[in-house]
């Protein structure tokens, strides 16, 4: 039986990734969590509780080796295989993911985008194809998608939605400014809100 991990601790392992990477290229060879807290801000025990959510991989008076930590928590992220993306919505947001060339360098590659708009259809965006919406189906019949980026107006994410459910897409990548739960299909669902972070360094700015 899988053990339970919150989403809290699910939130924060991006950021030991992203750290644990950062240390192995300045040639870190281990690191204590009292280093390791302080250089995330977080304190000792929260680091050692998050980590052994997913196994004991310090060693009492050592700490943790860098590369092994960094490696064990890009395979708990799923980091270890390529995943296979489509877009949804050749706009400015969509088109802005097909361009971020860190993607790629993880493991995301971004096969087709698909849009309802006749002037996008048939172009490229950084090289890869802008499809029909209508001829979505047929195509998940040749090809795999496991993650599905939803870049479309509010009113018409949860429809989308639902049609990638129903092609049996696994994951979905929301950016569209409405909160997204699925309609059944077991579908993964991350809704991303970017003026969120914007609003928090408004509300910084005011308190400061």
């Amino acid at each position: 039986m899988r053990q339970y991990v919150s989403e809290a601790v699910i939130r924060r392992l991006p950021a030991y990734y992203r750290h644990l990477c950062a240390l192995e290229a300045e040639g870190v060879l281990q690191i204590s969590s009292g280093d390791l807290g302080e250089r995330m801000r977080q304190t000792p025990s929260q680091i050692r509780q998050d980590i052994n959510c997913f196994g004991g991989f310090g060693r009492q008076g050592y700490g943790y080796n860098v590369t092994e930590l960094k490696n064990e928590i890009r395979r708990i992220l799923g980091l270890d295989e390529e995943h296979a993306m489509i877009i949804i919505g050749a706009g400015s947001i969509g088109s802005a993911v097909a361009h971020y060339p860190s993607f790629v360098r993880e493991g995301f590659r971004t096969l087709a985008l698909f849009d309802i708009d006749p002037a996008k259809i048939g172009t490229t965006v950084n090289g890869i194809p802008v499809l029909s919406m209508d001829s979505l189906p047929d195509w998940l019949k040749t090809n795999r998608a496991d993650i599905a980026v939803l870049a479309v107006p509010a009113d018409r994410a949860e429809d989308v939605c639902g049609r990638l459910e129903a092609c049996g897409i696994g994951a979905v990548w929301n950016f569209a400014p409405v909160d997204l739960e699925g309609k059944g299909g077991g579908a993964a669902i991350v809704n991303v809100h970017m003026s969120d972070s914007l609003h928090i360094l408004s509300y910084k700015m005011r308190h400061r």
